[in-house]
């Protein structure tokens, strides 16, 4: 036996069979999954996970539909008091409708978790209906007001803050120590930043905080590699080798060094993104990306911005 719905535009049929209520969810919150796409976490207590996992494992494929059962009052009719006053009469009914209409991919147990959502806005106004689910004691509306994300807004904006920041402060020190490779290597990190976004905006990951700590890494891991490769042009100097042959051999004996700091890194953040949750994958995908747009950077990038300065120049001054 079915019962229609209406969602999104069209008319959604359930079948009667309950699987779990909202009094076997334990918790539901919003998160990100290792794509950086919004997703619902449920938490289930061990009954309702047995059941969920006894249904779903003969369920695989088909669909599982979320519904909120809301008990509300409307006005039924009128009625004379007994100071003979006409006053509303009101009734109980209970709104149905559903909220999340998803594809069970593999047998779910206590805890799983709901994907494929639009947006952060949805997982939320998701978790916090799963929520209400849980609650045994009817909820009505006093007052409703809206509130801007007002808090998110604010830790983002000053995460955005920190990279400017930290940016500025690599950009006057590499000019101040290493002077015209310095500016070169200030450009690398430009492009670098650039590519990195890029990157990003092609796998339409969202940019949250753990995110903007992985690229606050890179950043510092990308001046190391610069600083490596102009150290070693400087031991050359040193040693009396001419400008060409200084920065030819500073490039390739650095090459080495950042390549096997970078992949050590790199496994680092492969670990992270098999391991981690949510938000620790974000910041994995973030970092890997970083990794892979600074070797680039740092070691073509600068490369190809030194050479062009000094490349045909066979008796130049280097300015490091």
């Amino acid at each position: 036996d079915k019962e229609a719905f209406p969602f999104e535009g069209g008319t959604a049929y359930l079948e009667r069979d309950i699987i779990v209520t909202g009094e076997q969810v334990v918790g539901a919150r919003a998160g990100f999954d290792e794509n950086s796409a919004p997703q619902v976490n449920i938490d289930l207590s061990a009954e309702g996970g047995q059941i969920m996992h006894r249904v779903t494992r003969h369920a695989v494929k088909r669909r599982m539909g979320v519904l909120f059962i809301e008990r509300k009052t409307r006005k039924a009719g009128t009625s004379i008091d007994e100071s003979g006053d006409t006053v509303p009469v009101y009734e109980e009914y209970y709104d149905k409708r559903i909220i999340n209409l998803a594809t069970i991919q593999s047998a779910l147990g206590a805890a799983f978790r709901i994907t494929g959502l639009d947006s952060q806005a949805e997982s939320a106004e998701l978790a916090l209906l799963l929520r209400a689910g849980a609650l045994a004691a009817p909820m009505r509306f006093i007052e409703e007001r809206t509130i801007g994300p007002s808090l998110g807004a604010e830790n983002i904006a000053l995460g955005v803050k920190s990279v400017v920041i930290g940016l500025a402060l690599v950009v006057v020190c590499m000019l101040a120590v290493y002077k015209v490779f310095g500016f070169a290597a200030n450009i690398a990190l430009a492009v670098n930043m650039i590519l990195i976004v890029a990157v990003m905006s092609i796998l339409g990951a969202t940019l949250t905080l753990p995110g903007i700590a992985g690229i606050v890494l890179t950043v510092g891991m990308a001046v190391d590699a610069n600083v490596l490769i102009f150290s070693r042009i400087r031991e050359e100097l040193v040693s009396g080798a001419k400008a060409q042959t200084a920065i030819k051999t500073g490039f390739e004996r650095a090459f080495v060094t950042i390549r096997d700091a970078n992949l050590t890194t790199l496994l680092a953040a492969i670990i992270l993104y098999g391991v981690g949750t949510g938000p620790i994958k974000g910041f994995a995908v973030t970092l890997s990306i970083g990794i892979l747009t600074s070797m680039f950077t740092a070691i073509m990038g600068t490369r190809a911005i030194v050479n062009l300065m000094y490349g045909n120049r066979r008796s130049a001054t280097l300015h490091i």
